[in-house]
């Protein structure tokens, strides 16, 4: 049986690490097929990112659609369950930006790159 102290750790297990939250903020704009977020996302490769998509589609997160056509042609989509967790990527997307501005206005050279989708 697993168990968790807090419900955070719960979260964390399913949307932490470097690429998984922001994987979910770019599905909850629209369905991508696996090349698309690999050009979304520098620096992830293609076997950590199918690694990211596949732990996201067994916690339900996310969806995949596989087109029977050669090549193989493969989308994922943002689950209803997954759409749950655009308050809390919501609330991270403001918090990282407010974090930024308040860095540059402490005169760190720092930027942010795009606004979110």
């Amino acid at each position: 049986m697993k168990q968790y102290r807090l419900g955070i750790e719960a979260t964390l297990e399913i949307l932490g690490g470097k690429w998984k939250a922001l994987i979910v903020c770019l599905l909850i704009s629209g369905t991508k097929r696996t090349g698309e977020l690999q050009r979304l996302i520098p620096g992830v490769s293609q076997k950590v990112l199918i690694q990211q998509l596949r732990e996201l589609e067994r916690d339900g997160i996310v969806g995949r659609r596989v087109y029977d056509e050669m090549p193989p042609k493969v989308e994922y989509y943002i689950t209803e369950y997954g759409r749950t967790a655009n308050q809390i990527i919501d609330v991270m997307c403001h918090w990282g930006r407010d974090h930024v501005r308040m860095k540059q206005q402490q005169g760190e050279a720092i930027e942010l790159l795009e606004n979110e989708p």
